[in-house]
């Protein structure tokens, strides 16, 4: 008989299945009872096939004694467990409940070693010398940000932090926040979260890439990348930064309606704030040589951060808008909470969905999508007026439709078969146009590497085509797109 493991051990998201007790060789089995403790627990299973056919045990009650026994002899520290049997067709199974431990690590010891495991997709691996760090600070109750640095409070200004304190709050920061807010501990010490809020930050590795590519993608081309900034000091001054960078690189559409207009952004400022903070604060800083990245495309906004969810689960897994909070780097947090720039309950999945379904050009394939592995975080945007720009204007599709150039403002030879490769060529124009405002014909020569009697016969075509117009006289001419309200 098969049967889904589901129904014997409930909703438990990690579980093992095994025919048998294996007893020569308990580091099959052990090392998921390692595993499952140092991450968000898990359930074994013996007495089922890979297959998930029930096919019992022999001697179930003599099979659950050694299993106890062996745990107790060949994991330390103990974890929590709850061992219990389980009936099918007269035939038992052994079911081993193993919840998420509190006093990290939980070691396998054999063969001469201690080795700490962790769970890597439906496996259990053997914990780098990074994840074993952090499994040790977890499973002392500290927190990377609230060990004492390496700095000196007295060589640090928190100007940034102060300025922001009194423009957020109202509230003056007093020289006794420093240790209520731990940015220093008790003996005047300057903590791990001092020194990343530091104005000038000697936390090398807190630094944030922003870049803006040109296109879809990351190719190499003659124009790799339109925008780009490295960005370092406080986290406060990082978040600024980047929110300044991701703002000059976007655009907002908007309509007419009889009181006013609606703006329609590429995206939502709530949400595009939360994804850097999110990166911000929840990044494992104890992943030297990796930094934030914020690399922004046509088409989306991708926010990289090095760490995944801090309970080792994948984002992807878990219903985002009831994700429970579990905060890597809670001093930090606690501080941005105290600066208005999130929220303590830890909704920041639910705000960023919100504030995109919110927007009047949200549809379904518009929502953000959220991803992790063990040990990074992705977090990508869609452009709410992507379509739009690619027919050439900063309308909604319906009033794109209604407002596009007349028969009057094209050429006759507009209607011609364009080659394709003419096609690609005119169209990365445009694209460029659409973040340039204007270029020249020179411009366009290092665009798209080619001669300047090109580069005018396709500026000259967008002109026929009624998609492009002219401005200066012809030594200083330059090209910007149709004012399309003027072709109706």
């Amino acid at each position: 008989m098969q049967i889904d493991p589901k129904e014997l051990i409930g909703e438990a998201t990690e579980y093992d299945k095994k025919r048998s007790v294996e007893r020569k060789q308990v580091k099959s089995w052990l090392k998921s009872v390692s595993a499952f403790a140092n991450s968000f627990g898990g359930a074994l299973i013996w007495g089922i096939t890979n297959d998930d056919e029930v096919i019992g045990l022999e001697d179930a009650e003599s099979d659950a004694e050694f299993i106890s026994e062996i745990i107790k002899t060949k994991i330390d520290s103990i974890p929590k467990v709850n061992l219990r049997f389980h009936v099918e067709d007269d035939k038992k199974l052994i079911l081993l409940d193993v919840y998420a431990g509190k006093e990290t690590p939980y070691y396998y010891v054999g063969e001469g070693n201690m080795t700490a495991y962790i769970r890597l997709g439906n496996e259990s691996v053997p914990a780098d010398n990074i994840t074993l760090k952090r499994l040790v600070l977890q499973g002392t109750n500290r927190s990377y940000d609230s060990l004492v640095s390496n700095y000196k409070f007295a060589n640090m200004a928190f100007t940034k932090l102060r300025s922001v304190c009194k423009h957020n709050t109202g509230k003056d920061f007093e020289d006794s926040d420093y240790e209520s807010w731990g940015i220093v501990d008790e003996e005047g010490n300057l903590t791990n979260a001092g020194a990343l809020l530091a104005d000038e930050s000697p936390i090398r590795h807190s630094r944030v890439f922003c870049t803006r590519w040109n296109g879809l993608d990351k190719a190499s081309g003659l124009i790799d990348a339109i925008d780009d900034e490295e960005y370092c000091g406080g986290l406060v001054n990082l978040l600024q930064d980047s929110m300044s960078f991701v703002s000059r690189n976007t655009k907002k559409a908007w309509r007419k309606t009889g009181n006013g207009r609606i703006e329609m952004p590429d995206y939502p400022d709530t949400a595009i704030l939360e994804g850097i903070v999110n990166a911000l604060i929840h990044r494992d800083y104890l992943e030297l040589g990796s930094e934030v990245h914020i690399d922004m495309f046509d088409d989306r906004i991708e926010i990289y951060s090095p760490g995944g969810m801090p309970d080792g689960r994948r984002v992807q897994d878990l219903d985002l808008r009831n994700v429970s909070s579990r905060r890597r780097n809670p001093i930090i947090a606690d501080i941005f909470n105290r600066l208005k720039y999130m929220d303590r309950r830890g909704s920041g999945f639910k705000k960023i969905l919100d504030a995109y379904e919110f927007q009047e050009r949200y549809s379904e394939e518009m929502k953000p999508e959220f991803k992790s592995s063990n040990s990074e975080f992705w977090l990508i945007f869609k452009n709410l007026n992507y379509i739009a720009k690619n027919i050439g204007n900063d309308l909604s599709a319906k009033d794109a439709d209604k407002k596009m150039p007349t028969k009057k403002c094209r050429q006759k030879n507009a209607d011609k078969k364009v080659p394709i490769k003419t096609e690609q060529q005119l169209e990365k124009i445009l694209q460029y146009l659409s973040k340039q405002s204007e270029c020249s014909c020179r411009d366009i020569c290092m665009l798209l590497d080619v001669k300047e009697r090109r580069a005018r016969q396709l500026l000259q075509k967008l002109q026929e085509q009624g998609r492009i117009e002219t401005i200066g006289a012809k030594r200083t001419r330059r090209y910007k797109l149709m004012d399309i309200n003027s072709c109706v």
